[in-house]
């Protein structure tokens, strides 16, 4: 019978995860980020524009509206275009990682053993500029615990068959 041990770990001596080399989403996807932010504010606009259109005392607001919109619109596709720049992934020998956000960042680590299962999706938009996304399950959840947006589809399929032979090597 082994006799017990528990060592102390040096955790300076640890791989870390933010001298990773992360991979960026394909520039493409970009695109596809404007796509739906417009679809969004032409909604939002023809809204408001149906509003003023019935409500004649909110017309008088039309300018004070529509700085405000215009303030919006500008302040939203900034934050997306930086939430698109930060958003990275890396695949290591045990683990996967998903890089995002905004104003904090946060790194997500999901060691291959604890996933369960791998979805590829595919877009309307995102088929047309030929991008899939990822989506990585662990156990417990009914939802993704990762999702990688912005791939190649190549590259996504790829990514896909190295995340299931990791699970068939598990079983």
């Amino acid at each position: 019978m082994e006799d017990f041990t528990n060592e102390t770990i040096d955790t300076t001596l640890l791989p870390k995860f933010e001298e990773v080399q992360f991979s960026l989403l394909h520039p493409d996807y970009w695109k596809v980020i404007l796509a739906g932010l417009t679809l969004f504010f032409v909604v939002i606009a023809i809204g408001v524009g149906t509003i003023l259109y019935f409500n004649e005392e909110l017309f008088l607001f039309i300018t004070e509206l529509s700085i405000i919109y215009i303030v919006l619109l500008l302040l939203v596709v900034f934050m997306s275009r930086i939430s698109f720049k930060k958003k990275g992934f890396a695949f290591r020998t045990h683990d996967v990682l998903f890089r995002h956000g905004i104003i904090a960042t946060n790194t997500l680590v999901i060691p291959y053993n604890r996933v369960q299962h791998v979805a590829l999706h595919e877009g309307l938009l995102s088929r047309f500029f030929g991008l899939a996304s990822i989506e990585v399950f662990t156990a417990g959840g009914s939802s993704s615990d990762i999702q990688i947006p912005g791939i190649a589809k190549v590259q996504a399929e790829n990514i896909k068959q190295l995340l299931m032979g990791k699970i068939q090597k598990q079983l």
